[in-house]
């Protein structure tokens, strides 16, 4: 019987024991579970976070890009307008001496000029008529201006506004080359070209 008593004992005592511990376990688990679950829940949280700050990076950097890519556009753009109104105002139209009628070489010159103009519509020019250091100064002012009014006209013709087209007359006072030779006479026989 003290066997059996001691069997009981011993159970009374192993059962609330192996319960106790039992649920302890349980508890821990739980937690431990909770924990884990929430760590999980931070690491996904943390690198969401990453991602969309890595998407702001990339989205920040393409802006940009673009941004740089318009400027280049415009810059070019830019370039080009100027390198065009630099092409109009340095081709000079010639003439040969002591004449002011167009060569079939400067009238093509013209033609090129006026359909700038035409694509520039806001445009005005002066054309300045210029002449070798030969003759008097009243002569040269005098036929100075038949040179710019004779490229004038043309430009009328082609179909330029009159009010876009102003002429002025400098004679032999303003020579591209100043040596007095052949040469520098026939590029001082010229009409100039300058945008307002």
């Amino acid at each position: 019987m003290k066997k059996k008593l001691w069997i009981w004992l011993s159970l009374l005592l192993v059962i609330p024991g192996l319960m106790i511990v039992t649920s302890c376990a349980k508890k821990t688990v739980k937690v431990d579970l909770a924990q884990t679950q929430e760590d999980e829940a931070a690491k996904l949280a943390a690198e969401k976070a990453k991602l969309a700050t890595e998407k702001a990076k990339q989205e920040e950097i393409a802006r940009q890009r673009a941004l740089d890519e318009k400027r280049r556009q415009e810059e070019a753009a830019r370039r080009k307008i100027i390198t065009a109104r630099n092409l109009f105002m340095n081709e000079n139209i010639y003439f040969d001496f002591d004449r002011s009628d167009l060569k079939p070489e400067t009238q093509e010159i013209l033609k090129g000029k006026a359909e700038w103009l035409r694509k520039n519509p806001g445009e005005s020019v002066i054309i300045e008529g210029h002449c070798d250091e030969r003759g008097t100064n009243e002569y040269n002012l005098a036929l100075g201006d038949r040179r710019a009014q004779s490229a004038k006209n043309f430009l009328k013709d082609l179909g330029i506004a009159k009010s876009s087209l102003t002429t002025i007359s400098y004679g032999e006072e303003r020579p591209a080359d100043p040596r007095r030779n052949e040469k520098a006479w026939s590029k001082n026989r010229r009409a100039h070209f300058v945008l307002e």
